[in-house]
């Protein structure tokens, strides 16, 4: 699925990925009570969003970049019905605004651990299904972060220029 072994790619700085780990692990705790576990990172070599529901959100200031949240089906209906209280038979509108809701939250937080960037962040994108392509900056090399949880797992995916 386009793993390869973890070594830092020269246009990436771990001090741009840390803020996006530990934002995701926060917002998943105190937004919906739910403990993250990480699992190895690694870099991408393919752009297909690895579960059916992707968030995104463009980054820009003194670098630029995208931060793609990805999950499955499953996961953005549990995640919907922590955020409402109520779960939703299908994937329908209020799951695709929980899914980029979330997106928005961690891109925020991270956002506010890179403030020496300046960083503008976009509005959140989602999308759905497997057969289209996440964008990132074509000199940046995306890295992904996978988590699993109660509710599933997640995959938090960074793609920042150093």
């Amino acid at each position: 699925m386009g793993r390869e072994s973890f070594h830092l790619p020269p246009t990436m700085n771990v001090d741009y990925i840390n803020p996006f780990l530990l934002s995701t692990m926060s917002v998943f705790e105190q937004m919906l009570g739910v403990e993250l576990v990480r699992e190895a990172p690694f870099i991408r070599k393919d752009f297909a969003p690895q579960y059916e529901i992707t968030g995104m959100i463009g980054l820009s200031g003194k670098t630029t970049g995208t931060v793609a949240v990805s999950l499955p089906g499953e996961m953005a209906l549990a995640i919907t019905e922590k955020l409402l209280g109520e779960r939703p038979s299908d994937v329908n509108a209020q799951a695709v605004d929980a899914v980029g809701e979330m997106t928005n939250m961690i891109a925020g937080a991270a956002k506010a651990r890179l403030e020496h960037l300046q960083l503008s962040l976009g509005l959140p994108t989602v999308v759905l299904g497997r057969s289209t392509r996440i964008a990132f900056p074509s000199r940046a090399t995306p890295i992904s972060i996978p988590f699993s949880s109660p509710l599933g797992p997640v995959v938090v995916e960074v793609g920042i220029l150093a």
